[in-house]
């Protein structure tokens, strides 16, 4: 269905930011303060249980097959309850109107609304009730980390491969010069210890045999 066969002003037609936990909680809002308006509430699902809570003279909850299918249904105003699952339903839902058109929008289904603001041929404007805004998105101090492509994580593995081979661990002789300087130097003098493995054995005596005169062997001659 085309965008022309909307018959409300655009002024009368726009979005309430509103988290999805308080749809009901806002949707109770409107319809106090439009108790004597003939309201449509549309949506596309939990219509058992928005029946049971707003079905009333003047209050309709229509689910969108049966609204699309009743060519001859209206009302003065019309409450998009949720984001319908195809962008033209959406079209369908507020030419039902004659007066204005409001739509309670969670901030998921802020996605979904350009293909139906690309039908309509404009922007719908957006408004915030006071209560019922968009939670705040903590802003964290630490920087964000860009996330890599597969080719720029293999880039990445390669080099850090590429310098591990590379940089071979150096043997570093002035440090160990002086771990070995830091030795205490034994000494084998004042300690004196025959039965140390580390001390150097005096070496033994030399055995020699009894000395005898040359004279005293010679045969004395008659």
């Amino acid at each position: 269905m085309p965008a022309a066969t909307i018959s409300i002003k655009p002024t009368n037609h726009r979005i309430y930011q509103c988290p999805q936990d308080k749809k009901q909680e806002l949707l109770e809002k409107i319809i106090e303060e439009n108790s004597s308006t003939d309201i449509i509430i549309a949506c596309s699902s939990q219509v058992p249980e928005l029946q049971a809570k707003f079905d009333s003279q003047n209050i309709r909850v229509i689910e969108d097959r049966d609204l699309v299918k009743d060519k001859e249904l209206t009302c003065d105003f019309l409450i998009n309850y949720d984001m319908p699952i195809e962008a033209i339903v959406y079209i369908v839902r507020v030419s039902k109107a004659t007066n204005k058109a409001v739509m309670l929008l969670d901030e998921s289904e802020q996605k979904a609304l350009h293909g139906i603001e690309m039908l309509l041929g404009r922007a719908i404007k957006q408004e915030t009730i006071e209560g019922f805004e968009y939670p705040q998105k903590v802003v964290s101090d630490k920087p964000v980390r860009k996330k890599l492509s597969k080719d720029e994580i293999k880039e990445v593995a390669k080099k850090r491969y590429e310098k591990s081979t590379q940089e071979q661990p150096k043997f570093d002789k002035e440090k160990s010069d002086r771990v070995e300087s830091k030795k205490p130097k034994r000494d084998f003098k004042s300690e004196g210890k025959k039965d140390d493995k580390w001390a150097k054995k005096k070496p033994a005596p030399k055995t020699t045999g009894k000395k005898i005169s040359i004279k005293a062997r010679k045969v004395k001659e008659d």
